[in-house]
């Protein structure tokens, strides 16, 4: 396994199932998606999707949480970008970058543990990226079975 996921070459060479191709590339669209939205416009998506009272600060800090929001979506984005790097050229990496993906969720999560956010409502935001998560997971079990193993 750990071959699978630090292959000892790179290159478009995949054993996996095709469908962790397909479900990668979706948990990429959609994050990348939501990547852009936020850098485009930081302050609705704060308040809407991850329902952050900005009206409640003042000027000054309400920019900040949307400048940090700004630059976590900036460092989701290039990991993004490099999945799709992955997923057109080096598919050898899929396994890898899959992993990427559930690590930085759960690390997330555990920061959000700490420092929680002060959030009003039930917003949706987080429960798109827990079904991302999910799908992620999925794709990274996926990934690790060779085809011919489920076809035996």
């Amino acid at each position: 396994m750990r071959f699978r996921i630090l292959p000892q070459q790179i290159d478009n060479t995949y054993k996996g199932q095709k469908l962790a191709l397909w479900l990668f590339g979706f948990v990429l669209l959609i994050k990348i998606v939501q990547s852009t939205v936020i850098l485009i416009n930081g302050g609705s998506v704060v308040k809407g999707a991850d329902g952050i009272p900005l009206d409640t600060f003042s000027p000054d800090a309400a920019h900040t949480v949307v400048a940090l929001f700004a630059l976590t979506s900036l460092y989701r984005l290039i990991i993004c970008l490099l999945g799709v790097i992955a997923l057109v050229r080096y598919r050898g990496i899929i396994t890898l970058m899959f992993a990427v993906l559930v690590i930085e969720y759960i690390v997330r999560q555990l920061i959000l543990y700490f420092y929680p956010l002060g959030s009003i409502g039930a917003p949706p935001g987080p429960i798109v990226n827990f079904v991302l998560f999910l799908i992620s997971v999925i794709g990274f079990a996926l990934s690790l079975l060779n085809r011919r193993d489920i076809q035996d």
